[in-house]
This record gives structure tokens, C-alpha cells and sequence, in this order.
């Protein structure tokens, strides 16, 4: 019996998403550019040909990977601009991160894949220019969160932009250390990452 427009459709999805999966371990673990193509396709179980028909390049693959991270970071931004409690909001997203961390793979990877979209031949276009943007406002979102809490002495006082550096500078190094200690890694509990903004202020 013929196949269907959707199991096409279905096979389709499943192949690129083997593609990305296999892109994204590949280019976390060695890097944008001693990556090639036929690796991933290896990697993926599939032909070299059959990853050309749904990527004609390795930086079209990576440019898709990134707009992926990118959106998670616009997820952030919309939820720290929301009018909840900033303590609760920033808990909220720390026990995500500490949930990601722990049980899987993928923000580490998402967080070390946007790192390398700054750095790597590939990220040298206007889609490296659009990650430096969106992480300047991740970074402004984050600050404004902060010093609404600061406010309202949900949290320490201190120059909130310098904190909301810091936090994500911290969590860019564990998902670096999450990847190359594998598993000798040892994420720090909710509590370690929010000491910051619940210690003693300048």
C-alpha cells in the first residue's frame, strides 16, 4: 500500500530530526568547523545524500540549530518581562535549568551551540549579529528582573546588570562543564545558583 501524504511528512520530520541530533552532538563535542558532513550523516544512520535533501549545507544545518537556541532565549526574555514576583520568576527558571541540566543533554548543548554561533565561520553573518542582539536583551531582561526584586527586597542590592552577567556566565560554564566532564559532572543544587541574589549585598 502506498504511503500517505502525512507518513511522508511524519518520515520527513524524523529524518531531519535525527540530522539535528546528530549535528548538535557532533558540533558541541568538536566544533563547528572540523565537523563534516559525512560524519553527520554517519552519525544519523542515513545517506550523505539523503541529509543533502533536507540540508544543502552544514551551515544551513547550523543556522537552524542556532534559530532553535535562539528561541529558547527569547522564551526567557518574555518570561522575566511578565509581571510575577521576580523571586518566583527567577526560581522558576533556575529549577528548569537545574531539571535540564540533570536529566538530559539539551540545554548544555543549546547554550555551547549559541557560544559557538559568535565564534565559528558560521556565525559570521547577520545571524550572528541577530545572537549578540537577543543576548543582550536576555541580559538586560535579566537585570531589570533583578532590580525589580531589589526593589520591592526580594533580593540583596548590587549593581543588578553585573548580577545578571554573572548568573549566566555561571550557567554557560556548568553546561561547559557538563559536556566535556560527562559523567563526572556534578550540577549544583537551585539554592547554590540563586545564592547571589539572597546573600549579603554590597
Amino acid at each position: 500500500m502506498p504511503r500517505t501524504k502525512e507518513q511522508f511528512e511524519t518520515m520527513r520530520n524524523e529524518t531531519r530530526e535525527k540530522i539535528q541530533t546528530a549535528a548538535m552532538e557532533l558540533f558541541v563535542q568538536r566544533g563547528f568547523g572540523t565537523t563534516n558532513v559525512q560524519e553527520i550523516a554517519d552519525k544519523a544512520g542515513i545517506s550523505i545524500g539523503l541529509l543533502y535533501r533536507h540540508y544543502k549545507t552544514k551551515d544551513e544545518l547550523f543556522h537552524e540549530l542556532v534559530k532553535f537556541a535562539r528561541t529558547g532565549l527569547v522564551r526567557i526574555i518574555e518570561l522575566f518581562e511578565s509581571d510575577e514576583s521576580p523571586a518566583k520568576l527567577m526560581n522558576q527558571f533556575v529549577h528548569e535549568v537545574y531539571q535540564d541540566m540533570v536529566s538530559g543533554e539539551q540545554l548544555a548543548n543549546l547554550m555551547i551551540l549559541m557560544s559557538q554561533s559568535f565564534s565559528s565561520r558560521a556565525g559570521a553573518d547577520d545571524n550572528q549579529n541577530e545572537a549578540a542582539i537577543i543576548n543582550q536583551k536576555l541580559l538586560t531582561a535579566t537585570s531589570e528582573l533583578i532590580k525589580r526584586g531589589q526593589k520591592c527586597e526580594e533580593f540583596v542590592s548590587g549593581n543588578s546588570y553585573e548580577m545578571a552577567m554573572y548568573f549566566f556566565a555561571s550557567i554557560q560554564g556548568l553546561a561547559e562543564m557538563k559536556v566535556r566532564l560527562n559523567n563526572n559532572f556534578v550540577m549544583p543544587s537551585t539554592s547554590i545558583l540563586t545564592m547571589f541574589l539572597y546573600g549579603k549585598g554590597d
